[in-house]
């Protein structure tokens, strides 16, 4: 079992309502191989929302300033749940999100740049152990890895 990002799975879930369909990853929902969840909406943030970012001091914040970190926690622990009730053994998640994102995410200026890092949900997952790869990795083939 899988635990995937919902907007990947075709749910508007994203900060602007859209989502990120990857049609794969829906067939898996869709066949009970794998579990959507959207960390940010489980955490109480409405759906459209400000767009969030990691800042350097490790918060997180939306662009009007407000932080949001206990938001992104709350969601991340409540996807946690979700994926230990499933037995979910591995995950596919959004690139860059400031919940999903591996490896790389935004830096909290809100100009687009990049820095190291892993989102909230997504270092959760990888601090348990539970391997985590985004759709890119996922869409060029790493599917395996998990």
């Amino acid at each position: 079992m899988l635990i995937v990002s919902k907007c990947l799975a075709g749910f508007p879930c994203r900060y602007d309502g859209k989502d990120n369909l990857v049609p794969e990853l829906r067939a898996l929902v869709e066949a009970g191989e794998a579990v959507a969840v959207c960390p940010e909406v489980l955490g109480g943030l409405p759906t459209p929302r400000a767009p969030s970012e990691i800042q350097p001091d490790g918060r997180v914040r939306n662009r009007q300033g407000e932080d949001v970190t206990a938001q992104f926690v709350a969601g991340a622990e409540r996807a946690m749940a979700v994926c230990r009730e499933r037995g979910c053994t591995g995950a596919v998640l959004k690139a860059r999100s400031p919940s999903c994102g591996k490896d790389v995410v935004y830096d909290g200026s809100f100009t687009g740049t990049l820095v190291p890092g892993s989102g909230v949900f997504a270092q959760m997952l990888l601090d348990a152990g539970i391997p985590v790869m985004t759709e890119e990795e996922y869409r060029s083939g790493g599917e395996g890895g998990l």
